[in-house]
């Protein structure tokens, strides 16, 4: 700094030489009884080169050897000011901006998939057996066992959801009690047939 050691300074060129931001001094002060700036007409504070130690010593405390606010509070009653102020870096020292912590994460990049090129499997529980070599050298069916077998016009849904849903399925009349056990049900279903549209009309 270009002033004189013994000059006093403003919150904005201490946050500068803590390489903090003024709103953590601010807080600091609150945490800390200790910290006492001078403060002038309008609140303005000032700091005097023991309050700058003491803040460069809680600094180190907190952000480099990883002490809680608790800890360094039961250090500076303990071990007192001088102590704490004497952890500080010098005044003619100049700290480095301290970055977030979440500037320095890299998230890698993956595009996402072509939802032409996904294919929906559902597992419904029933595994087909693999084909074996005594059933390949069997007899071929006959046309009539190939040809696929026509699907009944009206499948009845209700005894395939199970539970809750056929209890309310084969209901005209709804109780709270039964929407509410019903709500989680639905609201998943929902989900699923959302995911199932978008990807269809994708």
């Amino acid at each position: 700094m270009s002033k004189s050691p013994d000059a006093f300074r403003t919150i904005s060129e201490v946050a500068d030489w803590l390489g903090v931001q003024a709103h953590v001094l601010r807080f600091w002060e609150s945490r800390f009884s200790q910290v006492k700036p001078v403060k002038r007409a309008g609140g303005r504070r000032y700091y005097r080169p023991n309050d700058m130690r003491l803040l460069g010593g809680i600094k180190k405390l907190l952000h480099e050897d990883g002490i809680t606010i608790k800890g360094v509070q039961r250090i500076l009653r303990e071990q007192g000011v001088a102590h704490v102020a004497a952890l500080s870096q010098g005044l003619d020292e100049v700290a480095e901006p301290e970055t977030s912590k979440n500037d320095s994460v890299v998230v890698p990049f993956t595009a996402k998939p072509d939802p032409a090129s996904e294919q929906i499997t559902l597992d419904l529980g029933e595994s087909v057996p693999e084909p074996t070599a005594e059933a390949s050298l069997a007899k071929p069916e006959t046309p009539e066992q190939i040809a696929p077998k026509a699907e009944p016009e009206y499948l009845d849904e209700a005894p395939l959801l199970g539970g809750i849903a056929t209890q309310a399925w084969n209901r005209t009349e709804f109780d709270d009690q039964l929407l509410k056990q019903i709500a989680p049900v639905a609201k998943d279903l929902r989900a699923v047939l959302n995911r199932i549209e978008n990807r269809s009309a994708g």
